[in-house]
């Protein structure tokens, strides 16, 4: 499609009244539209030299690089010689190994800086080919250079002037100069025409660039725009760091609240776990076993209370990613069955816990506060939920690869609908509401199994019972 073709078209979605006003303004007829025409065939033509102007100006200036690093590769190639010279003669002069150790680390970067020279000179065939003739020459010296200090050690005789070994040396190292001086003058020849050739391209380019002043607008134009959404941007992340600190915020007055609450539960269970143990002690000769029996389910009521304000405090400190997981090596028989014990004390309605053990392995590496949490609260809602004289199977697996937990029992189940948000906190099974819980027990769980980068799974059925697994890897522990 033509200019005037394209022209027409606008004019012909403009809106009336601003049609009007471009009749109004506008001079009319095909001058307007000539006008027009050549203005977007200069922009398009500035456009395009601009783009070859700066492409032709970057390549200038990669050349102008490239030639400078190569003029300081020089430099630092001749210096690194010379202070290699300096330090080998010092060795054999002096016996000081100092001066041998700063020899060893001057002769380092040479072979860096001819593999760098190769690089920069690429571009330069002239000048690469001279190269090419300064590399055995490099290499030549060196080796005498090693020859004459092999020497040494050898005979530990000073080297004078007239040793064979250090005319050659002297001789390559005129060469190797000579050679480094020529191609660094041929260099700096090839920069200082590359700089005059780019002044003068810049001076043309200045002209070309006045050209495009008329573009200034546009481009501050979009430079505004830029600006605009980088200060929305702004706003935007101050808003996100806003939010993000007023949960920060949030969550460590939740810890500090839990943990004054835990706190303040803490004492008067001290009080009365440490008074039934002093009348455990005090009445055992006179009181009958069965009546002991109710002192030792206080006492054990009592730790259950103390465990479950630690769970409460766990997931606090959890949320505000404070909650630490520092594993051990453990006999996993005997933990597991000191928490059997706890909870033995305390079942209700004659239920009982039965334990298996099966794995090739003994000791497991795990964070015993964090694993006693979640087997305790698995252990929980397992007696819990399941009926009187009931059986809960218990069973740990223990191979060197994984650490595995089984708790099942007969219980009154989980339908899938409640099972996709077991692990939110406070979410409790809608068949569970005649009994007595926090839901709190398998969100602990979670947090504290992802410490652990653990998994759990869970197989139930509402009114026939619940068996779920938790894996603890060794491999990644």
């Amino acid at each position: 499609m033509s200019t005037y073709g394209l022209i027409e078209r606008i004019k012909a979605k403009l809106p009336p009244r601003l049609l009007r006003i471009y009749q109004r303004y506008s001079l009319g007829g095909k001058r307007v539209t000539v006008g027009y025409a050549v203005a977007l065939m200069l922009l398009g033509g500035l456009g395009l030299i601009s783009h070859l102007n700066t492409s032709q100006l970057r390549q200038s200036a990669r050349q102008v690089n490239q030639t400078q690093v190569a003029v300081q590769n020089l430099n630092d190639l001749l210096l690194a010689l010379s202070e290699a010279d300096y330090s080998r003669r010092g060795y054999y002069l002096y016996s000081d190994t100092t001066e041998l150790e700063t020899y060893q680390t001057a002769v380092e970067p040479i072979k860096l800086l001819l593999g760098q020279l190769h690089q920069s000179l690429g571009p330069f065939p002239d000048q690469l080919e001279q190269l090419e003739q300064l590399e055995p020459l490099v290499a030549e010296y060196l080796t005498l250079s090693e020859q004459a200090i092999a020497q040494f050690q050898q005979t530990q005789v000073p080297l004078t002037a007239q040793d064979p070994v250090i005319i050659q040396i002297r001789q390559k190292q005129r060469q190797v100069r000579q050679q480094i001086i020529a191609l660094r003058t041929v260099i700096e020849q090839t920069l200082q025409s590359q700089v005059e050739r780019a002044q003068t391209d810049l001076q043309s380019r200045l002209l070309i660039e006045t050209l495009g002043a008329a573009l200034t607008l546009l481009i501050f134009s979009g430079i505004y725009l830029l600006l605009y959404r980088q200060k929305r941007r702004r706003e935007f992340a101050e808003m996100q760091r806003r939010i993000m600190a007023h949960a920060k915020g949030l969550s460590e007055m939740k810890l500090q609240f839990f943990s004054m609450i835990s706190h303040e539960f803490r004492t008067p269970l001290s009080l009365i776990l440490g008074s039934a143990q002093l009348l455990e002690q005090t009445l055992r000769p006179q009181l009958e076993p069965t009546k002991l029996k109710h002192l030792h389910r206080i006492q054990s009521s009592v730790k259950m209370m103390t465990q479950l304000l630690t769970d409460v405090l766990t997931i606090a400190r959890a949320d505000a990613g404070e909650l630490e997981c520092d594993p051990v090596l453990v006999e996993m028989q005997t933990f597991c069955l000191n928490l059997i014990e706890d909870f033995q004390a305390v079942a209700e309605g004659k239920r009982t816990i039965r334990f298996a053990q099966r794995g090739s392995a003994t000791h497991a590496k795990i964070d015993e506060r964090l694993v006693y949490s979640i087997l305790s609260n698995l252990l929980s809602n397992a007696l819990k939920y399941s009926p009187a004289e009931s059986t809960v199977y218990f069973t740990l697996i223990c191979e060197p690869g994984a650490v595995s937990f089984e708790v099942k029992d007969k219980g009154i189940g989980i339908s899938l609908a409640d099972q996709e948000l077991l692990y939110e906190p406070f979410k409790r099974g809608t068949n569970a509401a005649t009994i007595s819980g926090t839901g709190l027990g398998l969100a602990l769980v979670k947090k504290c199994l992802d410490l652990h980068q653990g998994e759990i799974a869970i197989e139930s059925e509402v009114g026939v019972g619940t068996t779920v697994t938790v894996t603890i890897p060794q491999d990644q522990l």
